[in-house]
């Protein structure tokens, strides 16, 4: 019996969907909409978070050590680096490695620096990586307070500027996010009104006659779902499509391939993205029907 009434509820809401084809449509249209504008936001959202993880492993603090220093003094150095909150990495860079580098940046021009082997006057150091960039000044301090440390150089205003534009980004992207959830339930909640109010005297009569309201809601709420499943199945299709299309013409780019960025493909983020966009369907689909259907089951 029960299997009875709820393939009822259910068959109620399919017909539902395809009785009232405008309104449905115009509800699809408007869901994918939203839903859109949502997946280019969320997707700006996920590349933002992935570009700052890249640059928080890439940027580096190098700490030069004075040339007096013994071996001994340089592995403690490094140690006490190791131990502090917010280091992730703390790679020794030795005055020899220190030449060769220095002989690769000036290429042709590297035998200017010939002779240098013997007499090497550039100093050891140590290149650090951080955890977290918001830790870079509080790292900078510690280490100051380590013997031996001649010079320690990083990229403190960039790393403030990056964390600056992130934390607008995702306050940008959050409040965009919550606006475009509130306008599609208002969307949902408003093409079943139309429904609702076109069998608003069949419904009067099943509250009279003892119809619970869980039992005339379900249609409604079945309607709203299925509404709701479609707009996220033709989002994805079309934010999938264009997002490929948009990253690899992006990373053709001369800037793009100067700043070294790549982009989250796709395929790592599709079940996250078919989570949500579920999510959003199913939810949005429930409470706009809820919504649209209070006033009539108040009898």
């Amino acid at each position: 019996m029960k299997f009875n009434i709820i393939s009822y509820l259910i068959g109620e809401g399919f017909k539902n969907v395809f009785k009232n084809k405008k309104s449905t449509f115009s509800a699809i249209i408007s869901m994918c909409i939203s839903m859109l504008v949502f997946g280019l936001f969320f997707l700006i959202g996920e590349n933002v978070n992935h570009i700052m993880n890249t640059v928080e492993a890439s940027q580096e603090i190098q700490v030069f050590i004075k040339n007096d220093a013994t071996e001994e003094e340089i592995k403690e150095i490094g140690e006490k680096i190791k131990a502090i909150e917010g280091v992730n990495k703390a790679t020794y860079v030795s005055k020899e490695e220190a030449l060769d580098i220095m002989q690769e940046k000036v290429g042709e021009k590297s035998y200017l620096l010939k002779g240098y082997e013997e007499n090497n006057f550039l100093p050891a150091s140590y290149k650090i990586t951080l955890t977290d960039l918001k830790l870079a000044s509080q790292v900078e301090a510690q280490i100051n307070e380590i013997e031996n440390i001649k010079k320690i150089t990083s990229s403190n205003e960039t790393i403030s500027k990056l964390i600056s534009i992130a934390k607008v980004v995702r306050i940008i992207t959050a409040a965009i996010l919550i606006g475009l959830v509130v306008g599609s339930i208002f969307i949902i909640a408003n093409t079943i009104k139309l429904t609702v109010y076109a069998r608003r005297r069949e419904i009067s009569i099943m509250k009279y006659v003892g119809a619970t309201n869980s039992f005339i809601r379900w249609p409604f709420s079945v309607e709203g779902i299925v509404i709701g499943i479609i707009s996220a199945a033709i989002s994805v299709l079309i934010v999938g499509g264009v997002y490929k299309i948009v990253a690899a013409k992006l990373l053709e780019t001369t800037i793009v391939k100067s700043l070294g960025i790549t982009f989250v493909g796709f395929s790592q983020m599709f079940t996250m993205i078919i989570l949500v966009y579920l999510c959003l369907g199913i939810g949005i689909g429930i409470i706009g029907s809820t919504l649209s259907m209070k006033k009539y089951l108040e009898v």
